[in-house]
């Protein structure tokens, strides 16, 4: 497969150390592909699906206690603890190498480890990173097919160079106490163990992507975000793209495959999904940036996904997808709660138990999942697979507050951009853990996959954009306003173009806004409200007065917010927000007492 000294030595090592009975090496052909696809059907680690209704697609049931990303079991062990910063959790590299190494002894013994080459990024392009992940789960072999580009094609690319991401993955026991999943930066290193979920094994994903790559990037000049990456098509055939950054439960996936409303359809205005989760960002040769989505398919939450939410996310998952944790139906169908309103009856749920959608339990886990391929998506984008990447006009921050935020606002400038993405926060709601309306900042929804100190974080945007000679123009934007009664006042979902829109005007500098001591703000008769028909509650529509109402800037939330804000830079040791930051505060504070 190769002859790479450095990919064969390392391989040495580590099967020395896990002791597998056999190894394979993916070359990502169909035929090796669908043979593994039969013998994990012979041995109940999948379950093939009905091929009429869902060509290609395959069901998997993972451990009751390894359902979702774990992390206070992830690390970042830099050779400091000041590398990694408070928001991570570290170990001292020797140390957590000695430990994994005892769980890793022996840890496929009886398995076979399959050697999995994949890229992320089009192969061969100027995005394009390498891996190698060794795995003992042929579900982690599959998935990764569809998330990433897999097989030769990867060897041949990166030939001899010794510049390769390693990951060592072993399922050894499911063990929750001994789960593990470590990164080594300075060493270009990922291992997991004890874990079969995907967030924890499909090393591609949050790891590489993500938690290494934001650390190369901070090296080589460039960055990785968990941003969704869109283009808007206007009726002159134009695309314009913006990268948008949310963290968990602000429906980015949702607006990532955002269709327009019908009366912007018909004028022609189309919306390309790029990416639904990460960006890769890099400077172009005329000064912009450009972004790539280093992945090749969706990892997305099921429940909640339907036709009215989410059709295309739905349509992805049609054919060639494998569904985690979700009910199986009696036909070898798939469903999810709020999939339709019409649970199947006398199945199993996610656990393989019998399940009565009457006893008020879930049939499916609410972190159960799908993973399809993007090119799947009715609305994926004609410049998926563009080796260059998509320029920026935009960057938007976002977060899910009930009265602080309005509907959306311009920065100033980079640096009071990188400020608010420093800033980016949600609430608690009633259906998460814990009192509600707690403010938990995220910034830039890097909180859980910065893989160094969020302050060199923060410090590698500034510094970005003194490299940057077209800047896009960053906004934030919050679809979550309350009214007293506690019903949401903007509509959301697909008009939330109606606010892109007014985005990408502001961006090319095509209309006026209102200055403000947070920002720009629209000029309510600028975002366009015709076709809405939203009743937010006991027949009221929505109107430009509900509007106004949203656009407000409320200085009290806002000074109590900054408070907050204070309180959060002051986990960081001292020099580590930069001194940009310091003084964007300090001019808020000013404008907002002025």
């Amino acid at each position: 497969m190769t002859q790479n000294k450095a990919v064969l030595n390392w391989i040495d090592e580590m099967t020395a150390m896990t002791k597998p009975d056999k190894i394979v090496w993916i070359d990502g052909s169909e035929e090796q592909l669908e043979a593994l696809r039969a013998e994990a059907c012979s041995t109940g680690e999948m379950i093939k699906l009905n091929q009429e209704k869902l060509p290609g697609c395959y069901y998997h049931r993972t451990a009751v206690n390894d359902v979702a990303r774990v992390e206070d079991r992830t690390f970042i062990c830099t050779p400091t603890k000041e590398e990694a910063g408070p928001t991570n959790n570290w170990v001292e590299p020797s140390e957590m190498y000695d430990r994994l190494n005892k769980l890793y002894d022996g840890a496929m013994k009886g398995r076979t480890c399959y050697v999995l080459p994949y890229s992320m990024g089009p192969v061969g392009s100027p995005f394009a990173k390498y891996g190698i992940e060794l795995t003992d789960s042929i579900y982690v072999v599959l998935n990764m097919n569809i998330m990433t580009r897999i097989g030769n094609k990867v060897l041949e690319a990166l030939g001899d160079s010794p510049d390769f991401i390693k990951g060592l993955h072993a399922k050894k026991d499911i063990d929750a106490e001994n789960r593990y999943i470590v990164h080594f930066p300075q060493d270009n290193a990922i291992y997991s163990i004890n874990s079969g979920y995907g967030g924890n094994v499909l090393l591609g994903k949050k790891c590489f992507a993500l938690r290494i790559a934001s650390h190369l990037g901070r090296e080589e000049g460039w960055m990785a975000e968990h941003m969704l990456i869109l283009g808007i098509e206007y009726p002159n055939g134009e695309t314009k793209y913006l990268a948008a950054a949310f963290p968990s439960a602000c429906g980015k996936t949702n607006l990532a495959m955002l269709i327009p409303p019908e009366i912007y359809r018909k004028k022609g205005y189309k919306v390309w999904t790029v990416g639904d989760d990460i960006a890769w960002i890099r400077i172009g040769k005329d000064g912009r940036l450009y972004a790539c989505n280093p992945e090749y398919g969706f990892f997305g939450v099921a429940p909640g996904t339907n036709e009215k939410s989410n059709p295309n996310a739905l349509a992805s998952t049609r054919k060639n997808s494998i569904f985690t944790n979700v009910v199986m139906t009696a036909d070898g169908g798939v469903w999810w709660e709020g999939l339709d309103k019409n649970p199947p009856r006398g199945v199993l749920n996610w656990k393989g138990e019998p399940w009565d959608p009457d006893d008020g339990t879930p049939g499916a886990h609410p972190n159960s999942r799908f993973t399809a391929p993007a090119i799947n998506c009715p609305c994926i984008s004609p410049e998926f697979e563009n080796p260059d990447g998509v320029p920026l006009s935009a960057i938007i921050f976002g977060g899910r507050r009930a009265k602080t935020a309005p509907l959306v606002y311009q920065a100033r400038d980079w640096d009071h951009g990188v400020f608010v993405g420093s800033a980016m926060a949600s609430e608690t709601t009633a259906a998460a853990a814990g009192a509600v309306g707690v403010v938990r900042r995220d910034p830039m929804a890097m909180i859980p996959f910065c893989g160094y100190n969020m302050g060199d974080y923060w410090q590698h945007w500034i510094d970005m954009g003194k490299k940057i000679s077209h800047q896009p123009a960053i906004f934030n934007v919050n679809w979550f306003r309350l009214d007293e009664d506690g019903h949401f006042i903007w509509p959301g979902f697909g008009d939330n173009f109606r606010v892109l829109l007014w985005i990408m005007a502001r961006a090319e500098g095509k209309i006026d806004a209102v200055e403000t001591p947070i920002g720009f703000i629209p000029k309510p008769e600028d975002i366009d409200l015709e076709g809405l028909d939203y009743d937010i509650c006991d027949g009221h529509k929505f109107t430009i007065e509900d509007l106004k109402g949203i656009l407000k800037v409320e200085t009290p939330y806002w000074l109590e917010d900054l408070e907050n804000l204070k309180e959060f830079y002051a986990k960081f040791e001292e020099g580590k927000v930069p001194k940009e930051l310091k003084d964007e505060i300090e001019a808020l504070e000013k404008r907002l007492k002025g």
